[in-house]
């Protein structure tokens, strides 16, 4: 006769690894999930209010691109121990993602005490973290939601502090944000402009307008720069900081860029040849290693030369996967399209970027411009920028000019190209072509004068 021992621990035991996270031993987001689903369960009756937090730690891939994923997978570990410490014998925290964590806590009935516990937990990970015989700091993000009513499931609580988090982190590094009603509000704001820019990318009604980019010591148009405009039947116009950062996040962002390029190089095959054309990518499509071939089609199809063309990208989308960017970067230098490093001074990369990515231009951010005539500081960090840019052989483009005497300071700096109001507000192709006719039209006169 056979015998066993130890009757039903092998099903607990699958039990417990299934709802647990193999690296750090915290439960996983189905034990997390589980935890809340009883809660609600057992306050059915008496919906007494409790907490439900996601906390995202602040820049982690970048540690985990300087230190190895080693490095990383400790910190997590130490992160998790520090979380763990922290809970009272009520309360839960799990691992749900790759650096998220989700904690319940039963027994915080308000905003204000959701806010200020949470507040602790990112005051206890923003000590340092041992990371060999080097140190790494970390920030992090949370976003909270209560429970108020029996008719809230766990999956509404996590997509309200998911909602909360989006917020905090888009306010800054380091935040709390707890869901309000007003979040719900623009989150479904959010979901009417993402259908709506779905149909309008579908149907290609979204539409390249040009900025006029000059040779600040002529004035000559030397090229212009492409920006996305969209005016909707039932919306009306939706400004691109309102769409573009939708399109990037929802996953729309690549098929609008592609309708907007092939549509500016369609508008830019008719102008004089000496102009150029610059268009800006997005941070995700710096991820994809499809983007430089989307380019080259949309290219071969329109016809546009690719010498004609300026690609600009920020200093924040070369720190998502500089490997990546630095691909794609050379993937389209190698036939010919130049490539210009947006808004710099703003963002978080090194100066070491320059030397590494090899950038053809460099255009100084127009926070810097629009203070050069009352602020010594921008003053001084303009000159430092120009100087640069002259050492490693880069062409410089001030945006933003506004007035006469912004400008006329850069040209005494040195600064060679400029952009912005002064020269001309972004227009339609149509528009655009017609400024082309007048400018050169002027430009014969003044020559045969």
């Amino acid at each position: 006769m056979q015998t066993t021992f130890g009757t039903g621990q092998p099903g607990k035991e699958n039990t417990d690894l299934a709802f647990t996270d193999s690296l750090t031993g915290l439960g996983n987001h189905r034990r997390f999930f589980d935890k809340v689903d009883r809660l609600i369960s057992d306050r059915a009756d008496d919906p007494a209010p409790f907490t439900v937090g996601i906390l995202d730690l602040d820049g982690f891939k970048p540690i985990n691109d300087l230190f190895g994923h080693k490095a990383g997978d400790d910190i997590l570990i130490q992160v998790a121990m520090r979380l763990r410490a922290s809970m009272d014998g009520y309360s839960t925290v799990c691992r749900i993602g790759a650096d998220e964590f989700a904690y319940l806590y039963p027994m915080v009935f308000s905003e204000e005490q959701a806010a200020e516990k949470s507040r602790m937990l990112i005051e206890i990970l923003s000590a340092p973290y041992d990371v060999g015989e080097r140190t790494a700091r970390l920030s992090a993000s949370v976003g909270c939601s209560l429970f108020y009513s029996g008719d809230e499931t766990t999956e509404i609580l996590v997509n309200k502090a998911e909602t909360a988090l989006y917020h905090a982190k888009r306010s800054g590094r380091g935040r709390v944000v707890v869901y309000t009603r007003e979040m719900e509000e623009a989150a479904k704001r959010v979901t009417r402009i993402e259908q709506a820019l779905r149909r309008a990318v579908s149907a290609g009604e979204v539409e390249p307008h040009f900025q006029p980019i000059v040779d600040l010591n002529s004035r000559r148009t030397i090229g212009f720069e492409t920006l996305a405009r969209w005016t909707d039947r039932d919306l009306g116009v939706v400004p691109p900081s309102v769409f573009i950062p939708i399109a990037e996040e929802r996953g729309i962002i690549g098929p609008l860029s592609q309708l907007v390029l092939r549509k500016a190089t369609e508008a830019a095959r008719s102008w004089p040849k000496e102009l150029f054309l610059s268009f800006n990518l997005s941070p995700s499509q710096l991820v994809d290693q499809n983007t430089g071939l989307h380019i080259l089609a949309i290219l071969d199809r329109t016809g546009f030369d690719p010498r004609r063309l300026e690609i600009e990208i920020t200093e924040t989308g070369l720190m998502n996967d500089p490997a990546s960017a630095e691909k794609i970067v050379e993937d389209l230098r190698r036939v010919g399209i130049r490539v210009s490093l947006d808004d710099f001074g703003t963002g978080q990369s090194s100066l070491g970027r320059l030397r590494e990515f090899h950038f053809d231009k460099l255009k100084i951010d127009r926070a810097f411009v629009s203070s050069i005539l009352d602020d010594r500081p921008s003053e001084h960090i303009i000159r430092a920028i120009l100087a640069m840019c002259e050492g490693l052989g880069m062409d410089v483009v001030a945006e933003g000019i506004e007035d006469e005497a912004q400008a006329d300071r850069l040209v005494q700096f040195g600064c060679a190209g400029g952009q912005g109001y002064l020269f001309g507000k972004p227009a339609d192709a149509d528009a655009t072509l017609g400024y082309l006719r007048d400018s050169y039209r002027g430009a014969l006169h003044a020559k045969a004068i």
